[in-house]
């Protein structure tokens, strides 16, 4: 039976779930703003952690340590490129058979998982060939 929401989070989860991309708790306070809807950055926070614990909203965090949210509608799958932050979602989940095998032999109910890897996009890459770091100029 799902947990009684407030106004602001019922607010909140319709934002996340009519918007197409993952947002952080600042966007939505401002989203919200807009439309003449809003409440205080705090109330925010509030509800999209209660939202987090009722497992209709799930949270990742960037390179650079911001929050994103979005509903509850797939697992995120990301490669982010550590030098310029360019995060490139994958469709396909790679570990969806691992995540069966967890909830059955451990007993454990997965709302959500996130699976991200960080190295360089093509264009990082490049640009590392075309000006290489004064490091990876040494000969030893």
């Amino acid at each position: 039976m799902p947990a009684k929401r407030t106004r602001n989070q019922e607010k909140i989860l319709q934002l996340l779930q009519t918007t197409q991309r993952s947002l952080s708790a600042q966007d939505i306070f401002t989203e919200l703003r807009k439309t003449r809807q809003g409440m205080g950055l705090a109330t925010v926070y509030r509800s999209l952690e209660a939202l987090k614990l009722e497992g209709v909203v799930q949270v990742r965090t960037t390179q650079n340590g911001e929050s994103l949210y979005s509903s509850m509608q797939q697992d995120k799958h990301h490669l982010t490129c550590l030098q310029c932050g360019a995060s490139i979602s994958l469709s396909d989940c790679p570990v969806r058979q691992l995540e069966l095998e967890l909830q059955q032999s451990h007993h454990f109910k997965i709302f959500y998982h996130t699976l991200e890897f960080f190295g360089l996009c093509s264009p990082c890459q490049q640009s590392q060939i075309a000006n290489p770091s004064p490091e990876q100029t040494l000969d030893y």
